[in-house]
């Protein structure tokens, strides 16, 4: 059974400094595009950061620059540094395992997800 844990969240102050962790079980992460999205209240979720094993990472123009994704294979984790937070960064963020099979299908793992809350 495959279970992506996230822990991290919670309420901060605008400017202020938080970091999500996504451990992963039942897969290797080492063998997943590893990324983090959002979904506020009422809009869609959206991508923040992903980065494939061993390549660079991807970020939403709306965070570049405060936001860094890592990774830790060893762990089966990865990582979410998120730095001068501000309140549209307010949402539940997600972890997220894909893949793409030698077949073309596309194999996608979400954890539960973890509510950030930025006051202003």
């Amino acid at each position: 059974q495959v279970q992506l844990v996230e822990s991290g969240g919670g309420l901060v102050q605008a400017g202020g400094s938080l970091r999500l962790s996504c451990v992963a079980s039942g897969i290797t992460v080492s063998s997943y595009v590893m990324g983090w999205y959002r979904q506020a209240p009422g809009k869609q979720r959206e991508l923040v950061a992903s980065m494939p094993n061993g390549g660079s990472p991807t970020y939403a123009d709306s965070v570049k620059g405060p936001f860094t994704i890592s990774r830790d294979n060893g762990k089966n984790a990865v990582y979410l540094q998120m730095n001068s937070v501000k309140p549209e960064d307010t949402a539940v963020y997600y972890c997220n395992a894909k893949r793409v099979t030698v077949f073309g299908s596309v194999i996608d793992y979400w954890g539960q997800g973890t509510q950030v809350t930025v006051s202003s």
